[in-house]
């Protein structure tokens, strides 16, 4: 039988996280010390299992849910758990706190990983007796349709406890990268900042709406990042490859990069220029609906990538 998992934090990324090992036969136990978050994660997880079934990503949605159960507590979550998965809010002193209770609670062979979108583990579980068994496993937001995880070891993780994290999440769906050392960010939001900052940089400077700039990423570059990262994509963009590209392109592309004012942080009035587009697009009351939505093309893209790799012989 699949081992016991912990769910440390029910919310949007807990939940998610619970889907994906219940999917793979793990029992999943949730603990969220906020009243009422635990029963409302049950019932988004089971309206993005009914949206799963329908895309064809799960076989049996109501055995996966049933697997789902909600802990008496931290203590009732982590008995028996092989391996725990925290999700709590994003701030170092609110995950010090929770791996302090872990601390005094976790059986010797318990693997933590956290949900952090950027602050390595280090930052919180210094000195602690389960640090070496502590390290980031981040998702990208759903992890039920997005399988990437980044998988990132404090300077004192042990080696077995970063192979059983990669081991349990192939085995849940998921595509682990490891980075070989800790860096704020990690990989996947060090990417994303920096082209925030540009398409902040253009908005700012009246060179295009914030649509057209979505639009530039979403109907073109986007289109080919869904299944080719950007080393692949400049090797295959030039006759003689990577080398080929980057000596045809890479003066140019140097003299954008120079181009850019040096990072300063968003502005007041450009946040609040793109916030107000966004909003004239997308009314704060169709928010919610406009997140569906997403989550749902990102399944029909799951199930065409799916597909593609099996006709491909992936």
């Amino acid at each position: 039988m699949p081992d016991k998992i912990a769910i440390v934090g029910a919310g949007l990324v807990g939940s998610a996280w619970a889907i994906v090992f219940a999917r793979a036969g793990h029992r999943v136990a949730l603990y969220d010390d906020t009243e009422g978050q635990c029963e409302a994660a049950l019932a988004r997880i089971e309206t993005n299992l009914a949206a799963l079934e329908g895309h064809g990503l799960i076989d049996d949605p109501a055995a996966a849910r049933a697997r789902i159960f909600i802990a008496a507590g931290l203590a009732d979550a982590l008995d028996g758990a092989a391996y725990a998965q925290e999700s709590v809010f994003e701030r170092a002193d609110v995950k010090r706190a929770v791996y302090e209770q872990i601390d005094g609670i976790a059986g010797p062979a318990l693997v933590i990983g956290s949900s952090s979108s950027g602050i390595p583990a280090s930052t919180f579980t210094e000195g602690l007796g389960i640090g070496p068994r502590c390290l980031i496993a981040h998702p990208i937001n759903p992890p039920y349709v997005i399988p990437l995880v980044e998988i990132v070891p404090a300077p004192w993780t042990e080696e077995e406890a970063v192979t059983r994290c990669w081991t349990l999440m192939e085995a849940a769906g998921m595509e682990p990268v490891r980075l070989t050392r800790e860096i704020d960010g990690f990989i996947a939001n060090r990417l994303q900042a920096a082209l925030l900052w540009e398409a902040f940089r253009l908005l700012e400077g009246g060179y295009a709406t914030a649509k057209d700039i979505d639009t530039t990423i979403s109907a073109g570059l986007g289109r080919r990042w869904s299944f080719i990262g950007p080393f692949e994509t400049i090797d295959l963009n030039a006759p003689g490859g990577l080398a080929d590209f980057c000596a045809r392109l890479g003066e140019g592309f140097y003299e954008f990069v120079k181009q850019g004012e040096p990072a300063q942080p968003w502005s007041d009035d450009v946040v609040a220029k793109a916030h107000e587009e966004r909003r004239g697009r997308l009314p704060m009351a169709e928010h919610g609906d406009r997140q569906a939505w997403r989550d749902r093309r990102l399944m029909g893209l799951a199930a065409h990538l799916r597909d593609a790799g099996r006709e491909a012989g992936d």
